[in-house]
């Protein structure tokens, strides 16, 4: 329960810096349409090829050529997705370290470190397709696993990107350094997968009751306002829960490495939130 707490107390010191510079919001933005831009990019001539193979078939078969493009398109919309996620912690670095970041600050951060969010694009989305082939291949058996391996994966790579824009490594390497980190701050990654998690629930549910309370009215015109007032909000919660995940990785991270509560957050608030483990600390003055 402490850690959920220090949780929500981190969560709270994000949304500050996050109100400090409120620009950052666009890059969740900017990546959820990019993704969708990507995707559409690749679907669409996956389907026509899919519809030509598949006269008369039922089932439709995008043939080496679409499953070619379905690959392409996937490698394509993690790299988006891992890129806006760069420049979120890039402009949430500049600011925790006290400058005033823009979007355009935060997007040239991310693209100087274009050489190493590609490689560990392909690395990470790789994984993602073996962990799918897993499933698919072993039934309920591979779902267990690669539910288990995909989380334990997040949670070693969950200071990957902050690493590879601070540090400028490699992905190997970032990925060595982040599982490093992940020894010195596990309380606090997992913490934020289950809290960052239920705090965009939380967000959702409201906007989720309303609208169905308006659809049951069956009124044709409450019932258009439910939808789209419960999807605008929806999609307002996801780029705000995004953003301070972001800006919650790169206050992690920087205190894990430097063993300060990062410029922005209250120390106050704060003195419980990273309390090491007992037991042989680390460099940072974390538990090894």
């Amino acid at each position: 329960m402490a850690r959920i707490r220090n949780t929500w107390e981190l969560a709270k010191a994000s949304w500050e810096v996050l109100k400090a510079d409120k620009e950052l919001l666009a890059l969740p933005v900017m990546s959820a349409v990019a993704v969708i831009v990507v995707a559409l990019a690749f679907i669409a001539p996956v389907a026509l090829i899919g519809n030509e193979l598949s006269q008369g078939a039922e089932e439709l078969d995008p043939g080496p050529l679409g499953y070619i493009l379905l690959a392409m398109g996937y490698f394509a919309a993690t790299f988006v997705g891992i890129f806006f996620n760069a420049a979120l912690v890039s402009g949430a670095h500049e600011r925790l370290t006290g400058g005033d970041p823009t979007v355009r600050s935060a997007l040239r951060g991310a693209s100087s470190r274009f050489h190493r969010l590609l490689p560990w694009a392909l690395l990470t989305g790789t994984v993602g397709l073996i962990l799918q082939a897993i499933e698919a291949r072993f039934g309920f058996l591979g779902d267990i696993i690669a539910r288990l391996v995909g989380v334990a994966w997040r949670l070693v790579t969950f200071l990957v990107i902050p690493v590879l824009v601070i540090e400028d490594v490699g992905p190997i390497d970032g990925l060595k350094r982040s599982g490093t980190l992940f020894k010195k701050t596990w309380g606090e990654n997992v913490a934020a997968s289950v809290g960052f998690g239920l705090l965009g629930l939380a967000l959702i549910i409201p906007a989720v009751i309303v609208a169905g309370l308006l659809i049951a009215t069956e009124i044709v015109a409450l019932m258009v306002i439910g939808v789209v007032a419960a999807v605008v909000w929806v999609i307002g919660s996801v780029v705000v829960v995004s953003a301070l995940s972001g800006i919650f990785q790169t206050a992690l991270y920087l205190y894990a490495v430097n063993d300060q509560v990062p410029e922005g957050f209250d120390q106050a608030a704060l003195a419980g939130a990273f309390t090491p483990r007992r037991g042989t600390r680390g460099p940072t003055g974390f538990a090894g």
